[in-house]
């Protein structure tokens, strides 16, 4: 089985891509929502936030407030870093052990959709990347509408990231989601024929 990775900039369209790989047939772990499941109430990840950043980060029923935790680390790169310690461990074995299912499943291919594959050098070990792109105005004005925040933070939460540029630059495929849907689209078809190809003429 080949594992391609799929990342963007922040508010470039990486979710939006993966839906659109998803309708086409493909299988993705997506990393996002593995960060989503290991800071659950009762894993060892929440109760190690909790302790490293205070009980004021969990909301009225226990659980992560995950915009209260962005507040912090988006600001604070030492934040940041701790947090990232605490969960990316987490992430990494929910991620190997969900390609390791769709493996012995006998599927060909899979997409490992997550943010941080290049800051982190994950993609050096796998057969391939997809980074979607988008110029920086129009991430702010995605960001801004989709997390409802000012310009400001925006672009705060933009530089915390490594530039899309230097994601680019690993890039195997680029997706250009800057115009409409429909061009999106048809980037992701032509993406997914040679994805198909490359894994034996069907991604099963």
């Amino acid at each position: 089985m080949i594992v391609i990775g799929l990342t963007g900039g922040i508010a470039s369209g990486k979710s939006a891509v993966a839906s659109m790989l998803r309708a086409l047939g493909a299988h993705i772990v997506d990393a996002d929502q593995l960060a989503r499941e290991v800071v659950e109430p009762g894993r060892p990840a929440l109760a190690e936030i909790a302790g490293r950043f205070g009980a004021d980060v969990l909301d009225a029923g226990g659980r992560l407030d995950r915009k209260r935790m962005a507040q912090r680390v988006f600001s604070d790169a030492k934040a940041r870093a701790a947090l990232n310690a605490i969960i990316h461990p987490q992430i990494a074995i929910a991620s190997r052990a969900a390609i390791a299912g769709l493996r012995a499943a006998g599927h060909s291919l899979a997409i490992y959709e997550a943010a941080l594959l290049v800051e982190n050098q994950i993609h050096r070990g796998l057969d391939g990347l997809i980074v979607v792109s988008a110029p920086d105005e129009v991430q702010i004005e995605r960001l801004c509408r989709r997390d409802s925040i000012d310009e400001a933070a925006a672009r705060a939460r933009l530089a915390a990231q490594l530039p899309l540029a230097d994601k680019v630059a690993e890039a195997d495929w680029v997706i250009d989601n800057s115009g409409s849907v429909e061009q999106t689209r048809a980037q992701v078809e032509k993406v997914w024929r040679e994805l198909e190809a490359r894994a034996g003429g069907g991604a099963r």
